[in-house]
């Protein structure tokens, strides 16, 4: 059997689906079409700006821009480079936008756990009969210096409970939490299905900032959980595999 599931790589068309929701719209920090006046604009309101690639996965190609005193930093994995004017950064992201588009996404200052960024993975996945649930919920912990939190960044999973735990955490805002994760997932694959058929998991990254307010970063169509294999816990990993292999995946 195939793997069959909608596979969705423009992140510009999810987050436009994402913003047409009322209710989800507020989870969404600004996005933008890389454009000369979308960076001056967002540079003008927001201290950091994220330049990703519209259809990239795995958290390559990510800029992360930087407002300083006196110009702007850019970082690309953990390569900084500075800039004196605008024109100077505008000139070096529109040299790497000619390969393929690039969007502008508002920097959301990652929650750290025990000092270091994290986001959060939420997998939702549709059985036969047509139902979304969530299968699991894990962490991406981040590399300290590098800009995304991705697994093949370097990242390490982690467990939600331990990672809110070292952020500061109670039980009882940990369950909260929990529960509107779930409730963000469930809402996301509800509405993704009025726009095309045949979607069957979806991996949402949920950014917590320093007040533990939820952002959604990204929803992707063909999401990774090899990584959790490695937990001593198997149980989220096999539970994702059974659901998956209802529409052909086989890791």
């Amino acid at each position: 059997m195939s793997y069959r599931s909608t596979s969705v790589k423009s992140k510009w068309t999810k987050t436009k689906w994402l913003n047409k929701n009322a209710n989800l719209r507020k989870y969404v920090p600004q996005t933008l079409p890389f454009s000369r006046s979308n960076l001056s604009s967002m540079l003008s309101q927001y201290s950091t700006v994220f330049f990703k690639p519209t259809g990239g996965s795995g958290g390559f190609n990510i800029v992360r821009i930087k407002k300083l005193a006196n110009g702007y930093q850019t970082q690309h994995n953990t390569v900084k480079t500075r800039y004196s004017t605008f024109d100077a950064l505008f000139g070096q992201l529109k040299q790497r936008s000619r390969q393929r588009p690039y969007l502008l996404q508002k920097g959301i200052n990652l929650a750290k756990t025990k000092g270091r960024p994290f986001d959060i993975r939420v997998m939702i996945q549709k059985s036969n009969a047509g139902a979304w649930k969530c299968t699991g919920i894990f962490t991406k912990i981040g590399r300290p210096g590098k800009v995304a939190t991705n697994y093949n960044q370097g990242g390490n999973v982690g467990f939600l409970q331990q990672t809110l735990s070292g952020s500061g955490y109670s039980q009882g805002r940990i369950e909260k939490k929990r529960n509107e994760l779930i409730n963000l997932g469930l809402s996301v694959g509800r509405l993704f299905d009025q726009h095309l058929r045949g979607f069957r998991e979806l991996g949402l990254d949920v950014a917590l900032d320093g007040e533990g307010r939820s952002w959604i970063l990204e929803v992707n169509t063909r999401p990774q959980f090899y990584p959790l294999k490695k937990f001593k816990d198997k149980s989220m990993y096999r539970e994702m595999l059974n659901y998956g292999k209802q529409y052909g995946r086989k890791k």
